[in-house]
């Protein structure tokens, strides 16, 4: 699990770094220079990796920079918890295109790096970060402010958000930065209101490889607070010591502060402390609230990494033009995607951050005086979110509409409104006050709101957030006052809102002793409004905002074919029989002139060819395909089907089908009745849909009868792929389309689209089960940031592999695997359990290397080439997988 896609007051003098840090750091191994880059993607970035010491601590490095004898800006990129340097490649080699001298490591106690983990301790990881800045300023490339004070921003998300904002606050050659997903006060993270939570907490300690690899106070201070199941003022003190909150004062640096809406780690409450306290410093700061966070969801990793960019050009490089986008930013959904579940995201923005606590507005509820059981050993709990489950978690259930929360009968009290007479937006900490009596003195209560449907039978805890609170001296009664957890939520008209406390969660620690808590309302639940924070208007009409935009735009598409005809480039009868050509296409990220998604891509695909389009996160694969069904428009380049060019519209469109980002499906009709419908949307005759053949492939039995909000996911993308198979198209698109099926259906596809390329049509798939690609598709596309790697037969580019597997017998040690990475002519090696995986670089000779493996005393029983396309693929785009 990464904790990302989350000090030092001896130092007081000016600038707070270590006496003689100079003296402290000592390269102690080079691990040679690289160069990470296409042929043709100038600028080429170089990357350097470097093992630093550290007063007695090793240091894993990685410096990159492009060519030139410029000096410019540095970034230090910090990776999340449980990670390494290597998380931050891609954004590192990025930032590096971009102009800046960029630093990665790995944190003491992670990847390569020795040291206990201290959870950024300031005398441990905050320091090491100071001995790294006084390095940078040694750096011919790196701009300096003066002598030992270099240019430098920070970024991270979660672990390295929070190194950045100590940084910032330790040390004040720090220039800019930009946390994410993190946390101000790190004992309030884990112990709210007094109350441990026990799930997160483990998940750290656990992650972190053990208590033992954390620093012996840390250990013992976990021990003793997962065996009392309460916080101690002493844990309370040592987490506190660690986190940015006690240095917020001295953080007076422009701040762009990123947090998660899908976060029950580091609520939206921790980065609202941090703005309030570094905006009270006189400092710039920028409030975005991502839609993911540590419980799943979209971590908008792209947006993020361009605005976190455009900070830095302007505050890095003093570039006054540069947009960094508006004070406040709120991403919310505006519908699903039937198909795989996935938000559509749009922006909300503000020209200020109206905090958690603006415009608020009182909500009756009703609900007399109620008793509520603390059962014996606080089992069974409630639950809430189920912390490490990734993208897989409740929170991101919760935001498809669906209720998953768990309050067992005696456990809770509830208080409901009326029905919402018109819909109702919440952003911000809803409060409410209640009377508290227990039969014991230490009580526990779990407080949370619901979002309940008209028939009452659909309820939904927004983001899955629940605020527990602990009150001693409960049993002379108290008046309690809560305040719930942030959340950015719209109650829709004539749905109600639930508050209910619950006695037990899941996630937390509660009292052991079985009690009685009397519970009774004494104020109006308080919604904070912020009524400024506007929603982009949606780029659909209203009744189809909650359809995937491919689905709808595609039937819209196919219906204007049949309608109208516009002009537009002549048809190119060379190309007449060719199902795609794609020459020079070029798309721009919104909003700027230099980043691509797609850059100058050309390859041509023939009749009769399953082709596959490889590439990690963010290659560009997903934009040229909508690109290719015309939903969006290229900034250069052209796309030609059957000769003629692509543009809304195009009758040409007729003749392809595509399953991109899942299909538009009206979740109260059957299967078959979808399907009949989108075919009718495309006013095309009934009898050219095939749509018995398309059944037939879908494989869904008596399931066609059945309403669509019935099936599984899997079952909704065979119908889906079903729906772009109507018409028995010549070409079909499919991205992604094994999603969701399991190993017989992933077959079953394969052989259905093999099938239906050998009847002279033509398949283009991306997905990322490269062992499925390898079997079912002839040709390959490889893109990487954008560009075209490689294209040909699979065979081909298989067979081009310079990946060599050494067989030993035995595994390596690790002292000789880094002497072998090191070789002349080696670009990486993985240690396997009967030998090595080694990469060559481009002239590397294998005579070579099996000689200097001789010399190393490696015990080579085997040398032989590694040519799965797992490995091809991996070559092809060095680390950016």
């Amino acid at each position: 699990m990464d904790l990302r896609p989350p000090g030092l007051r001896a130092l007081l003098r000016r600038p707070r770094r270590l006496v003689a840090a100079a003296a402290a750091v000592v390269v102690l191994a080079g691990a040679g220079t690289w160069t990470a880059v296409a042929s043709d993607a100038p600028p080429p970035v170089h990357r350097t990796d470097k093992v630093m010491a550290v007063d007695g601590v090793r240091l894993d490095t990685s410096f990159f920079t492009t060519s030139g004898t410029g000096r410019r800006p540095a970034v230090l990129l910090a990776h999340g918890f449980g990670g390494s340097k290597d998380d931050m490649r891609a954004e590192a080699e990025d930032l590096a295109r971009d102009g800046y001298a960029v630093l990665t490591w790995s944190a003491r106690g992670f990847g390569r790096s020795t040291g206990k983990i201290g959870l950024n301790d300031p005398k441990g990881e905050v320091a090491d970060v100071s001995r790294l800045i006084d390095w940078l300023a040694k750096q011919p490339q790196v701009q300096l402010d003066k002598p030992g004070d270099p240019r430098v921003g920070m970024a991270g998300g979660s672990y390295g958000g929070a190194i950045s904002l100590l940084a910032a606050g330790y040390d004040d050659r720090v220039d800019a930065i930009a946390p994410s997903i993190t946390y101000w006060n790190l004992a309030d993270a884990l112990f709210p209101n007094g109350v441990f939570k026990k799930l997160w907490a483990g998940i750290f300690f656990n992650t972190g490889g053990g208590c033992a690899d954390f620093q012996p106070e840390l250990c013992a201070m976990y021990n003793r607070v997962a065996e009392s199941g309460k916080p101690d003022a002493a844990a309370v003190k040592l987490l506190e010591e660690r986190s940015p909150s006690a240095v917020g004062s001295r953080i007076k640096v422009p701040t762009l502060l990123f947090q998660g809406q899908t976060d029950s780690l580091f609520t939206l409450s921790q980065s609202d402390a941090a703005a309030k306290a570094i905006k009270a410093n006189g400092a710039p700061v920028d409030v975005d609230w991502i839609a993911g966070g540590h419980d799943g969801g979209d971590l908008e990793t792209s947006r993020v990494e361009g605005r976190v960019t455009s900070w830095f050009d302007r505050y890095l490089k003093g570039d006054k033009n540069t947009d960094t986008g508006p004070a406040f930013r709120i991403t919310r959904t505006g519908g699903f995607d039937s198909t795989d579940g996935a938000a559509l995201l749009r922006g909300a923005t503000a020209g200020s951050y109206p905090g958690l606590e603006d415009d608020r507005k009182d909500i009756a509820l009703k609900g007399g005086t109620q008793h509520v059981a603390n059962p014996a050993g606080a089992s069974p709990p409630g639950v809430s979110a189920l912390p490490g489950l990734g993208g897989g978690g409740l929170a991101q259930l919760s935001s498809l509409g669906v209720g998953v929360s768990l309050d067992f009968p005696g456990q809770y009290a509830r208080f409901d409104s009326a029905p919402m007479t018109d819909s109702l937006q919440i952003t911000g900490t809803p409060t409410a006050t209640v009377h508290l009596a227990s039969t014991t003195d230490d009580a526990v209560l779990f407080g949370k709101v619901y979002d309940v449907g008209p028939d009452g039978t659909q309820q939904v805890l927004p983001s899955q957030l629940v605020a527990p609170i602990r009150v001693d001296g409960a049993k002379s009664g108290q008046d309690v006052t809560l305040t719930l957890p942030a959340i950015d939520h719209e109650v829709q008209k004539g749905h109600r809102l639930r508050l209910v406390l619950a006695s037990t969660d899941l996630g937390y620690a509660s009292p052991t002793a079985p009690a009685t808590y009397t519970v009774s309302l004494k104020s109006p639940l308080s919604v904070p409004t912020a009524p400024q924070v506007d929603t982009a208007a949606a780029p659909l009409p209203a009744w189809v905002w909650w359809l995937p935009a491919a689905g709808a735009v595609a039937a819209l598409a196919l219906l204007l074919t049949g309608r109208r005809r516009t002009g537009g480039p002549a048809a190119d009868p060379a190309l007449g029989e060719v199902p795609l050509q794609i020459t020079d296409l070029s798309k721009r990220y919104k909003g700027s002139t230099e980043r691509y998604a797609v850059k100058e891509l050309s390859f041509r695909v023939e009749k009769g060819q399953v082709l596959g389009l490889l590439g990690p996160n963010g290659a560009g694969k997903t934009t040229t395909l909508r690109m290719l069904m015309g939903l969006i428009k290229p900034d250069g380049g052209e796309i030609r089907v059957f000769g003629h060019a692509i543009r809304p519209g195009a009758p040409v469109l007729s003749r392809v089908g595509a399953f991109v980002e899942g299909a538009g499906f009206l979740p109260h009709l059957s299967g078959r009745a979808n399907l009949e419908l989108y075919w009718q949307a495309t006013g095309r005759p009934p009898e050219d849909s095939h749509i018995d053949e398309a059944l037939e492939i879908a494989g869904l039995g008596d399931a066609l009868a059945r309403a669509v909000r019935t099936y599984s996911q899997g079952m909704r993308q065979r119908l889906a792929i079903a729906q772009a198979m109507l018409g028995l198209p010549d070409l079909l698109i499919l991205d992604e389309p094994t999603n969701g099926l399991d190993p017989p259906q992933i077959r079953e596809m394969r052989e259905v689209m093999i099938r239906y390329a050998a009847a002279g049509r033509t398949v283009i798939v991306s997905s990322h089960l490269l062992a499925e690609v390898e079997q079912s598709c002839t040709h390959l596309v490889v893109m990487d940031r954008g560009r075209l790697v490689q294209a040909g037969p699979v065979a081909d580019i298989v067979g081009t592999g310079d990946t060599l597997l050494v067989g030993t017998g035995t595994p390596v040690e690790e002292p000789v695997v880094e002497k072998v990475a090191a070789l002349p002519g080696v670009a990486s090696v993985t240690s396997t359990a009967d030998g090595l995986l080694v990469r060559m670089e481009p002239g590397g000779s294998a005579p070579r290397l099996v000689a200097e493996l001789v010399r190393l005393d490696v015990p080579v029983a085997s040398v032989g080439p590694h040519r799965r396309l797992e490995d091809a693929f991996l070559t092809l785009i060095g680390g950016s997988a």
